[in-house]
C-alpha cells in the first residue's frame, strides 16, 4: 500500500533483505580502514535512505565514498576536533572524514548540550557529503528533541537567472517527535531534485522530466547526460526563473550556504569540492538540537502536535483519489514496508556495489528476496 511505484521497466530490479545489505556495505567500509562502529553508521545512513525510498542517496552512492577513501580525499577513520566551544555552541573541524560520521558525532554533541542548556548549535567545517540530512534529525527526535540539520554541497545548481553550476543543492531537514510514529520529518534539497536522482535515471537508462535541469548552454533538457557528462546544472525549487518561485529556492540555498559555509569557515558556492576531488571538499554543516521541555513541556507538545496532525489530515481534499501526507510520513511507511518485503535495488546498482566488494575480496552477502517482474 505504501510502497513507492517501481520505475519502468520493473524487471530491472531485485528486492534485497535490508539487514544483509547494510552488513555488506559496512564490511566494505571496514575493509577500507573505517573502524567497525563508524562503518556501521556509514552503512546505516546509506541503507536507511534506500529503506525510505530516497534511492538517490542510498547504496548507489557507495562508490563516491569508496573512491574518496582510495584517492585520499576522505579519511576512512574519523579525525574530529573542536575548534571553539561554549555551553550552547561548538565549532568542529571534521578532519576531511566521512561526512556521515562527522554529522552523527556533531548531532550527538548538540543533543548533549541541548539537554544541559535547552538548545545547542554545532557548526562543522572540513567535512564531506553526509547522505540524507533527515538521518541526523532523527537522532534528535529519538531523544524527544527537535532536530534541524543543513549542509552545503558542491555547486550543482544554477542560481536564478544564471547559467552553470554555481551553488549547491544545500538540503535542510527539520524533525519533530510525535506521540505515535511516524515523526514529522521534513527533508529536502533546495533544488527541484538532488543530483542523485539524475544519477538513478541515468543508471536506469531513462530520460529526466523536462524542467529538472539545464544543459551547459542554459536550455531545459531531458537528457541526464547533459547534466552528468556535459556538466549541466539542476534548477532550484520553483524551477526556471521567478514565475513559479525559483528565486525562493535560490534564496534558501544561499541562506544555507551562509550558515554552513560562511559562518563555519567551510567552503561555499563554487569553492565546495566533490568527494573525489584532489583538493579538500571542505563541506560545511549546521546542526541544531532543541529540548522541547525548555520551551513548553514535552507532554503538552506531543498532545498539541497530535491535534495538528489531525487538523492537516482533516483538510478538504482536491479529490478523493489523493492522500494528504505529512512530511516524512510516506518515507517512514515505505521504510516499514521495505523492512518486511525487501528493498528494491536496480540491477545495475547491485552490480556496482558487488564489484566494490570483489575489489576488496569481500564475499557478496546480500540476500536476494526475489526478482521484480
Amino acid at each position: 500500500m505504501y510502497e513507492k511505484t517501481v520505475p519502468i521497466p520493473p524487471e530491472d530490479f531485485v528486492r534485497v533483505e535490508w539487514t544483509s545489505l547494510k552488513r555488506y556495505i559496512a564490511e566494505i567500509f571496514y575493509a577500507l580502514g573505517t573502524p567497525h562502529d563508524e562503518a556501521e553508521i556509514a552503512a546505516d545512513v546509506l541503507v536507511t535512505a534506500d529503506l525510505m525510498g530516497i534511492e538517490s542517496h542510498g547504496v548507489q552512492r557507495l562508490k563516491r565514498y569508496t573512491m574518496g577513501i582510495r584517492i585520499g580525499s576522505v579519511r576512512p577513520k574519523a579525525t574530529i576536533s573542536i575548534v571553539k566551544e561554549t555551553p550552547t555552541t561548538v565549532l568542529i573541524d571534521g578532519g576531511a572524514s566521512l561526512g556521515q560520521i562527522v554529522a552523527y558525532r556533531a548531532m550527538e554533541i548538540a543533543i548533549k548540550k541541548a539537554k544541559s542548556s535547552g538548545v545547542a548549535i554545532v557548526g562543522v567545517r572540513n567535512s564531506h557529503h553526509f547522505g540524507i540530512a533527515g538521518y541526523y534529525a532523527l537522532q534528535a527526535i529519538r531523544r524527544n528533541m527537535i532536530g534541524i540539520v543543513a549542509t552545503n554541497s558542491e555547486p550543482l545548481m544554477s542560481y536564478t537567472y544564471t547559467v552553470g553550476r554555481n551553488i549547491g543543492t544545500n538540503p535542510i531537514a527539520i524533525g519533530f517527535p510525535t506521540k505515535t510514529p511516524p515523526p514529522i520529518l521534513f527533508d529536502a534539497s533546495t533544488s527541484i531534485v538532488p543530483i542523485g536522482r539524475i544519477e538513478v535515471y541515468a543508471k536506469q537508462n531513462r530520460r529526466i522530466p523536462l524542467g529538472w535541469a539545464l544543459s551547459p548552454e542554459g536550455s531545459l533538457t531531458d537528457d541526464p547526460r547533459d547534466v552528468l557528462v556535459r556538466g549541466g546544472s539542476l534548477l532550484p525549487l520553483g524551477g526556471f526563473g521567478e514565475e513559479f518561485g525559483g528565486h525562493k529556492g535560490s534564496g534558501l540555498a544561499l541562506a544555507i550556504d551562509i550558515l554552513c559555509g560562511v559562518l563555519t569557515g567551510a567552503n561555499y558556492g563554487v569553492l565546495v569540492k566533490h568527494t573525489t576531488a584532489k583538493e579538500p571538499a571542505n563541506v560545511g554543516h549546521f546542526i541544531m538540537a532543541i529540548d522541547i521541555d525548555r520551551i513548553s513541556s514535552l507532554d503538552f507538545f506531543l498532545e498539541k502536535i497530535e491535534e495538528y496532525k489531525k487538523y492537516i489530515k482533516s483538510l478538504k481534499k482536491v479529490s478523493e483519489n489523493v492522500e494528504i501526507w505529512l512530511p516524512g510520513e510516506k518515507a517512514w511507511l515505505t521504510m516499514e514496508t521495505r523492512k518486511k518485503i525487501g528493498v528494491p535495488i536496480h540491477k545495475n546498482i547491485l552490480k556496482e556495489i558487488k564489484e566494490e566488494g570483489e575489489r576488496l575480496g569481500i564475499k557478496f552477502g546480500v540476500e536476494i528476496i526475489k526478482e521484480i517482474a
